[in-house]
């Protein structure tokens, strides 16, 4: 199932949505440009999260905690390949818009931010050992589809669904799809290669912390 665009009309522009979009496909282009292995492997041994380095600076490095703390945020803005940013990013876009409608541009700003941090932390709390490089935005955006869940329960999703052979668009209920997603992400959870418990942690931080962000917010609007 690929989300295309929900009903849920925002009242202003997205421009922190946008902004983040913008810099994840401008980071990615960047390193796709500069595609030798010696870039690469720049790229993804100073700037993205290594849990094992982590782990390293909590026990016996904590000289180095800032730095490794520091790689949390710069591997939000890593991606893999066209197929993991493009992802991403038509679920911010497609997602984020209403949650920054609702909290405002500074608090959606921190709030994905967090989002991203939490996730990267709840992974490394399940596997701190791992020395396979994290890089994406997924942990940040499953926050916001966290929030979604719970501010716009009734939303209706128009879907790209794939049933054989055949393709065809539904309007599913966001509470259906990202439900199907979040479960998706516990089914796959003990698999290799995917940062699956960032997602979890993610959307998890998401449902619990949004309502909290529209505290006090002049802006403030869900769905009822």
């Amino acid at each position: 199932m690929i989300p295309l665009k929900d009903n849920v009309p925002t009242r202003s522009f997205p421009i922190i949505t946008i902004t983040l979009m913008v810099v994840n496909i401008l980071i990615f282009l960047w390193s796709w440009i500069q595609s030798s292995e010696y870039i690469e492997h720049f790229i993804f041994k100073y700037f993205a999260f290594n849990p094992a380095e982590l782990l390293v600076s909590f026990t016996s490095r904590p000289d180095l905690l800032p730095y490794n703390m520091l790689t949390i945020f710069t591997s939000m803005f890593l991606h893999g390949g066209v197929l993991h940013v493009g992802g991403n990013m038509l679920y911010l876009w497609i997602f984020g818009n209403n949650i920054e409608d609702s909290m405002g541009r500074a608090r959606f700003l921190v709030f994905y931010l967090l989002s991203g941090v939490i996730a990267a932390l709840v992974q490394f709390s399940f596997d701190p050992t791992s020395s396979i490089p994290m890089v994406g935005a997924s942990g940040a955006v499953s926050g916001v589809l966290g929030a979604y869940l719970l501010l716009f329960p009734r939303a209706r999703i128009k879907t790209l669904v794939f049933i054989f052979i055949f393709i065809t668009t539904v309007d599913i209920p966001a509470m259906v799809l990202l439900t199907i997603w979040f479960f998706f992400q516990i089914t796959f959870s003990s698999a290799q290669g995917v940062a699956w418990f960032a997602h979890i942690g993610g959307f998890i931080f998401g449902v619990i912390a949004s309502k909290l962000f529209l505290l006090g917010s002049r802006t403030g609007k869900t769905k009822p």
